[in-house]
């Protein structure tokens, strides 16, 4: 295992990002460092789980055990292995650089898997170890990273995507320059409707691709063709002659980004035929054991922000489709037959947490295990995985608000899940946490039950005062819930109370909750908030002067929107926000799908209807300081945005702040110092405008 130790450059940079903000009061008082609170350097000794895969037996547990690299600023990662009963804890391989995506062979005997840095040349290479000994053995070299690796039934095989450049010809063709000249970089033409993607930059041209390989090693055979991008989830029928697929092949796709259906590819000649068609995501293919059914996910688009995502079978042949979950008004994610082919394992968000259930046939549901999660270390999104063995025995990744992802197991055998790791028990034992509640209110709008979470500043005392911070959630279809959060964690050892909420929009409620926002966002989640704001006031130890509010993307749009309707906050930290949805549409990175599914039609044909829920519209209202933070490349919500509203808000001479983040894309915290980075500055930003009695009292009551 790479463990990490404290160094110096660890305490060089706290300092750092503790004195962010001259004058503020920050460096000297809110963060001073503390043994027993979590603290911004406690962010490099973290730990998580993901990817949990259980042996086909149901004996062992082979999971990537992530960390990060406090000298390189980037998250590592190794596999292990566990018994299910907790015992043989250790680790499996440790390559250079990063290992993921293991993977049992059908017989138990083998495990294949994905390392990025052998040679710290940041190849992917495909190895091969087999269990119980030390010998591994290098299957192929790639070029591209694969995804969605899964072994053939016979484990003679093994399936793979992959992303396949096209050639391009240039556009004009230039005089040489002369020998030593230094000219200028080459122009770039662009001719695609969407030609950078947030996190890869811009786009080479390509296509992801099918292939199949020798489990015993060889050359990759590509199987599909043509302009596709065929990396949606591969499933193997059991006489091996086939691959069921989740593709994009329909004529118009790259202005349907939401269209995909199910196809079958010949192993032997690369045949596709489609199983499903119809105007709508289907996806997650996955093939009954006798190979008489297929189950997939999806819906029946129509064009709306959110649908709830069913579960349907059909057959073979794609005929006789029906839905399962119809009723179910949950979206189901990640469906597995079990071994006897009597229903399905999935996993699905429910009130902010999310379950692992089976559904019998008949359409029956059984809760099997609750709090899935853990992979998102910033904010308590929902997001867990989880894996299935023979016997019915299953693993996962399980977080709480006191830890990140760790593995846990259940199903036969176990009278309830039982946790197997604590891989951050040496750093949060000892450390006083906050504690998290959960709150339902009633929104003032109509009376619609919202719920909610409070994050208690570690030695909380409920006869005092404290500081709020109401933490705001994006997407906006997404949730947050009762999981581990960094953020929250360091806002309250700062001496905050933290409130984070599911207003309306949000997932996990259902299709109607979901769709209230629909064309109609920002609108009335404003008031969901502003009464859980309220509800956390009535507990009687939040002081109503020292309010302040933050969100990232979808919760910086709502912070923005926030600070143009209300002055009740001192101070607001919108990071990575959309501030007017005209200009958003034309330059942010899924320009056709926003454009259709969040909108009524394109920005010229409805200016007023873009505007009207566009914060730039309400700038004029703004007294809050309000600080902007967003990444230099972000091309999910472009920094234009935030520039749009620091300059409006700079011509009001309202206090603003412009914080630029280098190399830093739509997701911020991708880089750890990043991460630390964001919270020193917003807690830097709310330590300059919380009035001077609250800082002595919060000051006091932080231990």
């Amino acid at each position: 295992m790479r463990r990490r130790t404290r160094t110096l450059a660890l305490v060089l940079l706290s300092a750092a990002l503790a004195g962010v903000l001259p004058g503020s009061g920050f460096t000297s008082r809110a963060w001073a460092q503390s043994a027993d609170r979590f603290e911004l350097t406690d962010v490099f000794e973290l730990e998580w789980a993901s990817d949990p895969q259980i042996s086909p037996d149901g004996e062992r547990v082979v999971y990537v055990r992530n960390s990060f690299d406090v000298m390189a600023d980037r998250r590592v990662s190794d596999l292990w292995i566990v018994g299910v009963d907790g015992s043989d804890h250790r680790a499996l391989s440790s390559l250079p650089g990063a290992e993921a995506s293991p993977r049992w062979s059908p017989d138990g005997g083998r495990i294949l898997y994905l390392s990025d840095g052998e040679g710290e040349d940041g190849v992917n290479r495909l190895w091969l170890r087999w269990v119980g000994t030390d010998d591994r053995a290098l299957l192929a070299t790639l070029t591209h990273s694969p995804g969605g690796l899964v072994w053939s039934p016979d484990g003679r095989w093994i399936a793979f995507t992959m992303f396949v450049p096209s050639p391009v010809e240039p556009f004009v063709e230039l005089p040489e320059k002369p020998e030593g000249a230094d000219w200028g970089e080459p122009f770039m033409a662009i001719d695609e409707l969407e030609y950078r993607s947030d996190g890869d930059g811009y786009l080479e041209e390509g296509y992801a691709q099918l292939f199949v390989l020798p489990a015993d090693g060889g050359t990759p055979r590509q199987l599909t063709m043509g302009p596709y991008n065929h990396d949606g989830a591969i499933q193997w029928t059991p006489d091996g002659g086939s691959l069921i697929i989740s593709a994009q092949r329909q004529e118009d796709w790259k202005y349907s980004p939401r269209n995909t259906d199910i196809y079958e590819v010949s192993v032997a000649d690369g045949a596709v035929r489609p199983l499903s068609e119809r105007i709508g995501p289907d996806s997650e293919p996955v093939v009954s054991p006798d190979g008489t059914a297929i189950a997939y996910v999806g819906f029946d688009d129509r064009y709306q922000g959110y649908q709830v995502t069913e579960l349907y079978v059909m057959d073979r042949d794609g005929g006789d489709v029906r839905s399962l979950t119809a009723g179910f008004d949950r979206d189901v994610e990640n469906p597995a037959w079990s071994a006897d082919g009597s229903g399905l394992f999935f996993q699905y968000d429910d009130e902010g947490n999310t379950k692992l259930a089976f559904l019998a046939l008949d359409g029956s549901v059984r809760t099997l295990a609750a709090d899935l999660g853990g992979l998102s270390l910033g904010r308590p999104y929902s997001g867990g995985t989880f894996s299935v063995a023979a016997d019915g025995r299953f693993a996962f990744t399980l977080s709480r608000p006191d830890h990140p992802a760790d593995v846990a197991v259940g199903g036969p055998g176990f009278e309830s899940p039982r946790r197997l790791t604590a891989l951050n028990d040496d750093l949060l034992s000892h450390k006083r946490l906050a504690e998290v509640e959960e709150i339902w209110t009633e929104s003032s709008y109509d009376g619609r039950r919202i719920q909610a979470w409070i994050a208690k500043p570690p030695g909380f005392d409920p006869s005092r005062k404290y500081p709020l911070i109401l933490e705001i959630h994006g997407g906006p279809f997404a949730n947050y819930g009762d999981r581990f959060s960094a953020e929250v964690q360091l806002y309250a050892a700062a001496g905050y109370v933290v409130l984070y909420v599911n207003p309306r929009g949000s997932t996990s409620y259902g299709g109607e909750f979901g769709n209230l926002i629909h064309h109609a966002y920002p609108s009335q989640d404003y008031d969901d908030l502003m009464s859980s704001v309220d509800a956390a006031i009535e507990r009687g130890y939040v002081d109503e002067g020292n309010l302040f509010v933050t969100g990232g993307s979808g919760g910086g749009v709502l912070t923005a929107w926030i600070v143009g309707k209300t002055d009740r906050f001192r101070a607001a930290a919108s990071a990575k926000p959309v501030i007017n949805w005209y200009s958003f549409v034309l330059t942010a990175d899924r320009t056709s799908f926003f454009s259709r599914w969040w909108f009524p039609g394109f920005p010229w044909d409805h200016a007023e209807h873009y505007m009207s829920r566009s914060p730039l519209s309400l700038v004029g209202n703004v007294t809050t300081p309000t600080m902007l933070l967003t990444g230099e490349e972000d091309y999910r919500t472009p920094i234009s945005e935030s520039e749009q509203f620091y300059t409006a808000l700079k011509l009001r001479k309202v206090p603003t702040m412009l914080v630029r983040i280098p190399d830093a894309s739509h997701g911020i915290a991708s880089k750890p110092s990043n991460l630390m980075g964001k919270i020193a500055y917003i807690l830097g930003w709310f330590e300059r405008y919380r009035t001077d009695a609250r800082r002595t009292a919060a000051a006091t009551s932080t231990p």
